[in-house]
């Protein structure tokens, strides 16, 4: 590439315009980004920031950081964001099905195509370009997101001079009142998630406007007013509700650069699209389109189109006239083949098309000579043709789940290929050609019928990452062993049962799973990992673990769910720098003392073991946050004890599947519990300091023996997800929990308290109108009522005072009561005393009160 080329933006914009136009390289670059999955970047329309030349001050990939994000995800077990199901011994998940995974990243070639090289972005030119750059930002930029505006910000227009507006999440719906001399000056606006049914009209008034933003709203249609702003460079209107674009008028946009309308409703494109001569960014994703339109094909600058999540099912022949097109992403499509007009695009350098369902590849695919990166993930192919084998730039391909049974003999020729994965399909062997990729970088063969593994693979220096989960493979590959450069393997659900000695060469990985194969031992062998972060040895057969495991200094997350522990071991215990310990489903009875040496444990998963008691051991590990002692199979606890709350780090507490009957009365000093997991036990009440759970976020308990809520749940401001269902639950009834929905059920509390409230006191009053002064002295017995005066001036006392008397007396009694009991609980308990001492005829009338009420819905 020239010199000349590399200071140029895409359309021949030169570096210092686009220092003029802060924002351009932003959003060119990451117009598409939910297209570019592997490429880690933001979404398409989150293109704006409060510092428009953000964009600029970013270094931007290039082939040289090929695959290191990947590698940064590898080396950083993110911890603090893994739940203790994230740790449970099951295969590792593939990457999403219908697109490239996170390791696929463009070349620097392909880079410059879609926004500048890093080269030319950092430093700014000169330290003082960066200074001018950064005093015009703070000069001409208003960022006002979310201000909960209803008006269109006039005033502040007046008195300062505006380029860079930002008005997202607002609820601005026009422009009324604006003066057309304070608009001139504007080049982006952005109008986000403002609930804008369309778009002002007022927009014409915008002569210099650049960039616009409208994405977010409910734009039903593109104005003709829209249509006039020559100036405008790059237009987007993604998720919104557009059904149709204007068939005349688009030929103003003559400098249109990028134009984004991804997540519409678009049924088809009209031929004025092509009028769009400067055009080289087009987002069409996720509308409803059926047919590729001939117009898109006479696009003479189009660099990237993409048409992911649509309905074709065919490409005309005219899309060989896309001449200059780099990029096509048309996963989750309907394409049945693959017209050969497309190979006579010379320079494609990246295809999507996972997601559809293509039988076969033309040879003439050999045309693709500039080809970084190919996905053809989820499709029906039971071949890849030998001509790909002259793609030899091709750094990225992608072929998982198909029927594909070999790789094309000379696949070795792509020399540059980085990443090859081919997991889901047919393939018996893996062919010793992949030994000959000299620069191969992550290889995945997951899900195959794969037996063994060449020893020729050790050619493969660079290698960092290999996953051959779910084949046939009975000894461990010793080939693997001689790879310097690997940090990451994967061999869950084979069949081996012995790890080599070889695997101590390996000092530099970091990553290893081997759950569900036949290992009938922990091998001393693993011991020398001393980099080693991540173990998985789950489901296996392993009953005792080595001393030697102290010398795994750097271990995080160790694995050994389902395996034949039935004492835990205690070699465990001097892994000081241990995070997360998932020993689930074993035979475990109790748990030794030495736990506690365990000072930077944070996840414990006991679950599924063979507690006959809560192990009160666990209740000293300060540090842990999440905890996992769930009963799916093995013996139930019936118990919680409430040294459970010196755990005052505790985020997520799981007790589920057990034979719980209550919680623990001071479950309340987990000052730090997010989530509260207590399914299917036979807890019948929630004790008061329940609700001082104030950070408490998720509560599931349905499948026990609650007949009411504490009314004041409403005060756990925090809590986001409930379930209550399968209790015989009364108070709310069973009707209103269903729905899940906090305000509705603390709205029928509320209500309900306030009607026990009247009731009580009704009841207070047909008491005291109907009992005698002897009974009362009886009832004051049973219900432990202090009386407030003497017996002797009682007696003296009217009828009248003697109704006043026992009123306040009851109404002194509530107060004594009341942060113990409830209205209800305290009118059962009056009810009580009074079936006590007989008077049955007062009873009679409490009863046809209550009957009436109950009949009165809340």
């Amino acid at each position: 590439m020239s010199e000349g080329e590399n200071n140029l933006e895409p359309g021949g914009v030169s570096r210092f315009e686009s220092m003029e136009e802060p924002g351009f390289i932003e959003e060119t670059s990451e117009s598409l980004d939910e297209s570019f999955p592997y490429l880690g970047r933001r979404e398409s329309n989150q293109i704006y920031e409060e510092n428009p030349l953000k964009g600029l001050e970013q270094p931007t990939a290039s082939s040289s950081s090929l695959l290191n994000r990947d590698e940064e995800k590898k080396k950083t077990i993110p911890f603090s964001d893994t739940s203790i199901d994230d740790v449970t011994p099951l295969s590792k998940p593939e990457s999403p099905q219908g697109s490239v995974s996170s390791e696929m990243v463009e070349t620097e070639d392909y880079v410059q195509v879609i926004f500048p090289s890093e080269d030319k972005v950092s430093p700014q030119a000169s330290e003082e370009s960066e200074e001018e750059l950064d005093s015009e930002e703070d000069n001409f930029t208003i960022n006002l997101e979310a201000k909960d505006l209803q008006e269109f910000p006039v005033d502040l227009l007046r008195v300062q001079y505006v380029k860079y507006l930002y008005l997202d999440k607002n609820q601005i719906k026009t422009f009324q009142g604006a003066d057309p001399g304070d608009l001139l000056g504007l080049e982006i606006l952005s109008l986000q998630e403002n609930g804008l049914p369309s778009i002002p009209l007022e927009i014409q008034l915008l002569h210099n406007l650049r960039i616009l933003n409208a994405s977010y709203n409910q734009i039903s249609y593109i104005p003709k007013e829209l249509l006039q702003l020559g100036n405008m460079r790059q237009l987007f209107l993604n998720s919104n509700c557009i059904e149709d674009l204007p068939s005349s008028g688009l030929e103003n946009l003559e400098n249109l650069e990028t134009l984004s309308l991804g997540k519409n409703k678009l049924t088809h494109i009209p031929e004025s699209l092509s009028s769009l001569k400067n055009l080289q960014i087009l987002n069409l994703e996720y509308n409803q389109l059926s047919i590729f339109s001939k117009s898109l094909c006479f696009l003479p600058k189009l660099i990237s189109l993409n048409l992911t999540g649509n309905m074709i099912g065919s490409l005309p022949k005219e899309v060989r006239e896309l001449k200059n097109l780099e990029q096509l992403l048309m996963d989750h499509n309907k394409l049945t083949f693959l017209s050969v007009e497309i190979f006579q695009l010379p320079k494609i350098k990246e295809l999507q098309l996972a997601d559809n369902k293509l039988e076969a590849i033309s040879p003439k695919i050999e045309n693709f000579r500039e080809l970084r990166l190919l996905n053809l993930d989820k499709n029906l192919l039971t071949n890849i043709p030998k001509k790909i084998s002259h793609c030899v730039m091709l750094e990225c391909l992608s072929l998982s789940d198909n029927n594909i049974e070999q790789l094309p003999r000379k696949i070795h020729r792509l020399k540059n290929l980085r990443l090859l994965h081919v997991n889901r399909n047919k393939i018996i062997k893996m062919a010793e050609e992949i030994s000959h990729l000299s620069n191969i970088d992550s290889l995945e063969f997951s899900g195959n019928q794969i037996t063994h593994v060449p020893i020729e693979i050790k050619n493969c220096r660079k290698i960092t990452r290999v996953e051959l989960n779910y084949n046939n493979i009975m000894y461990f590959p010793v080939g693997l062993c001689a790879l310097p450069s690997l940090d990451y393997l994967s061999f869950n659900g084979n069949y081996i049962s012995e790890i080599p000695m070889d695997i101590s060469f390996s000092k530099q990985l970091l990553h290893l799973e081997l759950n569900r194969n036949k290992l009938p031992i922990f091998s001393e062998h693993l011991c020398s990992l001393t980099n080693l972060e991540y173990l998985d040895l789950g489901r296996n057969q392993i009953r005792t673990i080595p001393p030697c495991i102290s010398a795994m200094v750097s271990l995080h997350v160790l694995i050994l769910a389902g395996n034949k522990f039935a004492i835990f071991p205690k070699e465990l215990c001097a892994l000081k720098n241990l995070q997360i310990l998932d020993i689930s489903e074993n035979q475990l009875q109790k748990i030794t003392s030495e736990i506690s040496k365990l000072k930077g444990i944070q996840k414990l998963n006991l679950s599924s073991n063979q507690f006959i008691h809560f192990p009160l051991e666990v209740c000293q590990l300060p540090t842990l946050e999440e905890l996992n002692i769930s009963q799916t199979s093995g013996k139930k606890l019936t118990r919680i004890p409430e040294d459970l709350c010196n755990m005052t780090q505790l985020k997520t507490l799981d007790i589920s599947n057990n034979a719980i009957k209550e919680i623990p009365r001071n479950i309340g000093e987990l000052s730090s519990l997010v989530s509260l997991l207590a399914y299917n036990n036979q807890i019948s009440t929630l004790p008061p300091s329940f609700l001082s759970l104030k950070v408490l976020q998720h509560l599931d308990i349905r499948g026990n023996s609650l007949t009411a809520l504490p009314s004041a749940i409403y005060s756990l401001l925090s809590l986001k997800e409930i379930n209550f269902d399968d209790n015989p639950l009364l108070r709310p009834p069973m009707e209103i929990c269903r729905g899940k929905q906090l305000h509705t059920i603390t709205q029928y509390l509320q209500r309900a308290d306030e009607r026990d409230e009247k009731i009580l006191e009704k009841i207070f009053n047909i008491v005291a109108n109907n009992i005698s002064e002897i009974n009362f002295e009886f009832l004051q017995q049973k219900l432990n009522m202090t009386s407030s005066e003497s017996s002797s001036s009682a007696r003296n006392t009217t009828t009248p005072l003697l109704h006043e008397r026992i009123y306040q007396a009851f109404v002194k009694w509530k107060a004594d009561q009341n942060m113990l009991l409830t209205a209800t609980a305290l009118r059962d308990k009056l009810v009580r005393g009074l079936n006590m001492i007989g008077a049955y005829d007062i009873m009679d009338k409490i009863t046809a009160l209550n009957l009436y009420t109950s009949a009165i819905k809340l």
